[in-house]
């Protein structure tokens, strides 16, 4: 496996807390762009005259892609050096961006969005593996918090600033903007990146060997798991959706096996026995199925259920983003000891959260803010500890293999979230039932992050 070797500046102390703000932008970026157009689909549907199949696509599309290329994106930063590969995606996902704000029809703008993905899929791998290689210490661990607090507080933003950016109507452009808007970001990041990020430059032995038959064996397995999630509950659920899972998951096997045999694999299972790490993987994934599913069901009651307009449901959302970023920023500030008990315990709150979204629907329509700040704490106590606590006993020689772990993760069980809860909920299921779900599936990560828990005391 190639080895990368860091060429660290005397000065990159100096500048790190601009470099974390450099690679969080990025970050927060692509999740904007996980959420924001989800809030825009009836204008877009309206402009272009599109059904829900096509609008699923434009949605979908996107996190297909970015999902079935977040391993290999790791990789490739590995190989080819991290700043590099930040930069391209930086660039990449600029022009995309682009091209989606300018898009005639809509079927150029489906097109856009997959490339849109894969170029945040090379750019958002890079983050992980860079904090994990250029910080140390306490420094790592605030960096890791700071992640994790951008990770859900990103796609919240994305509600609320999409609910602004369509009712300003930016020049009469209509949904335009909330692609637009990524321009000068990207643009600033293009700058900036080269000056602040260090370079890291691949050592002149190392064998620069992708390996290409793990990249296709889990491109397709990721294809095939995603795919059925995003767009089955449009299509009825059809047999096929169900065979496509079998497959994935088939693969998925057989993609465990190959890694094993191969020299240089494009994923080196090996750094799951880092201590926390599987025991935070099933607690992440527990947290951020929740989260994704009370995101999408919730929003969708504002404005299908209530009538809200998008910017009237994109404030509503406030107290939970929030409280989400400041509990996520300043949970180091508890004591030392209490530590390994935050993740529990933040997700406590996130259950009691739910339970109280779903006794609004039961009447008790005053709760509604008192549970959404009860959520948002409990995602900034679990979400932003999570992270660090998972990655803080990973070697550093296997920063990438977890990035890719990590990353494919998040945006699986994202997906996951949506497919499961957001199917319930249009299936009949009333916001108190879904609720329910939700506070049981954070009963299940508090189990996983007992587990989790004991590997930090």
């Amino acid at each position: 496996m190639a080895t990368v070797m860091i060429d660290r500046p005397a000065d990159v102390g100096a500048h790190r807390g601009l470099m974390l703000a450099v690679l969080l932008l990025g970050q927060f970026m692509a999740l904007l762009d996980t959420s924001v157009v989800n809030v825009a689909m009836p204008t877009i549907g309206a402009g272009f005259h599109a059904s829900g199949a096509w609008l699923q696509l434009v949605v979908g599309g996107y996190m297909v892609a970015y999902a079935m290329t977040l391993i290999t994106g790791a990789r490739l930063g590995d190989l080819y050096g991290r700043r590099r590969m930040y930069l391209i995606g930086v660039v990449l996902f600029t022009l995309a961006s682009l091209a989606c704000g300018l898009a005639p029809a809509i079927l150029p703008l489906v097109l856009f969005r997959f490339a849109q993905g894969m170029a945040a899929a090379v750019m958002v791998p890079q983050i992980i593996s860079v904090i994990q290689t250029h910080f140390t210490g306490p420094a790592r661990a605030k960096a890791l918090s700071a992640y994790g607090a951008t990770l859900s507080a990103g796609q919240v933003a994305g509600l609320v600033v999409g609910g602004l950016l369509l009712a300003a109507n930016l020049f009469g452009s209509q949904w335009r903007p909330i692609f637009l808007i990524n321009v000068p970001v990207g643009i600033l990041l293009a700058v900036l990146v080269p000056r602040l990020v260090p370079a890291d430059v691949p050592r002149p032995t190392a064998a620069r060997r992708l390996d290409l038959t793990g990249l296709a064996i889990s491109t397709c397995a990721v294809l095939l798991l995603v795919l059925p999630m995003v767009i089955g509950h449009e299509l009825g659920w059809p047999l096929w959706t169900f065979g496509c899972f079998v497959a994935g998951l088939v693969l998925a096997v057989v993609f465990v096996r190959v890694e094993r045999r191969v020299a240089d694999p494009l994923l080196n299972l090996d750094v799951l026995r880092a201590r926390g790490l599987a025991a935070g993987i099933a607690t992440l994934t527990c947290t951020l199925v929740a989260v994704a599913g009370f995101m999408f069901s919730f929003t969708l009651h504002l404005q299908d259920g209530l009538g809200e307009s998008a910017l009237h449901s994109g404030l509503t959302w406030l107290p939970f983003a929030v409280t989400f970023g400041v509990v996520g920023f300043f949970w180091r500030l508890l004591p030392t000891r209490l530590h390994h008990l935050v993740v529990p315990a933040g997700l406590a709150l996130c259950m009691l959260g739910y339970v109280g979204i779903g006794l609004t629907q039961l009447g008790a329509g005053s709760l509604v803010w008192p549970a959404l700040v009860l959520a948002g704490a409990g995602m900034g106590l679990s979400a932003s500890p999570l992270v660090t606590q998972s990655l803080v006993h990973v070697p550093f020689d296997r920063a990438a293999d977890a990035s890719g772990v990590l990353t494919t993760t998040i945006q699986l069980s994202q997906v996951g979230g949506v497919a499961i809860f957001g199917t319930l909920f249009l299936s009949g299921g009333s916001l108190a039932t879904t609720s329910w779900f939700l506070a049981f599936t954070a009963a299940i990560g508090i189990v996983a992050g007992s587990f989790l828990a004991r590997s930090q005391a």
